[in-house]
């Protein structure tokens, strides 16, 4: 596992918590690209880079003529922590953090501007 070579140096401790952060991501992902997914119209795609921390829901298809290539939630691993770059879900990869056990220190509401952060509950680096 790419995760397991890249972190060979930190201890092991460190490394089973940074895959089952990538696994729970993948999961709560999985079960998003299920519930939103238009299947008579895109596919609801998840894309997940574990190597570089990068895990993306996105949708691909056609509406009329109109091609439709959009991300609309994506999500980075960084220094322990939950970096949400984009979030369309209805009710936030936030609520489904904190319902996994994640605590409001390890996610970044990196959407928001850095300035803004500070009024969030949450992390702001």
């Amino acid at each position: 596992m790419a995760t397991l070579e890249l972190d060979r140096n930190l201890d092991e401790g460190h490394i089973l918590n940074v895959a089952s952060d990538e696994a729970l991501l993948e999961n709560i992902l999985r079960e998003c690209a299920q519930f939103y997914a238009f299947k008579d119209r895109f596919r609801t795609l998840t894309v997940f880079d574990r190597q570089n921390g990068q895990f993306l829901l996105m949708d691909e298809g056609w509406d009329g003529f109109k091609h439709i290539h959009r991300v609309w939630l994506h999500v980075e691993l960084r220094d322990g922590k939950f970096w949400i770059q984009k979030d369309g879900t209805e009710d936030g990869i936030a609520v489904a953090l904190l319902k996994a056990g994640i605590p409001k220190e390890r996610i970044v509401l990196a959407f928001q501007h850095p300035g803004r952060r500070q009024y969030s509950e949450f992390a702001t680096s």
